[in-house]
């Protein structure tokens, strides 16, 4: 089955930067859209970022359009998510999510497949 193992979160403070590496197997990868999430107990779970298969022309949402960088590296497999001028309201827990291969990688019901997620805490 599907693995997806998130890394790479922390504490920092606000202002500061993290980057978060997804790590996958039994997945083609190359081939399938790629995304982030996150979710916290105040809030529903929110679309973050998704990337397509070739890596063009990424979707970000408004609250972290202009902070967050969405990459992925084919030949490893791996989906990163570099996050720059954190706040405090980014604390949660960050999920790496990833869909059938060559589905709509902007659009959160297209993702199937989950990690167990990495906790990012923005201090102020």
């Amino acid at each position: 089955q599907v693995q997806l193992a998130e890394s790479g979160g922390g504490l920092v403070q606000a202002g500061g930067s993290l980057r978060l590496s997804c790590t996958t197997s039994r997945l083609t990868f190359s081939r399938s859209p790629m995304g982030w999430f996150r979710q916290s107990p105040e809030k529903e779970r929110e679309f973050l970022a998704g990337i397509g298969w070739d890596g063009g022309s990424p979707y970000y949402s408004d609250s972290v359009k202009g902070r967050f960088t969405i990459s992925r590296d084919n030949a490893k497999n791996t989906l990163y998510l570099q996050m720059n001028t954190l706040k405090p309201e980014d604390t949660a827990l960050y999920v790496c999510a990833a869909g059938r291969p060559y589905q709509m990688y902007n659009d959160p019901r297209h993702y199937d497949f989950w990690g167990q997620g990495t906790q990012v805490t923005v201090s102020s």
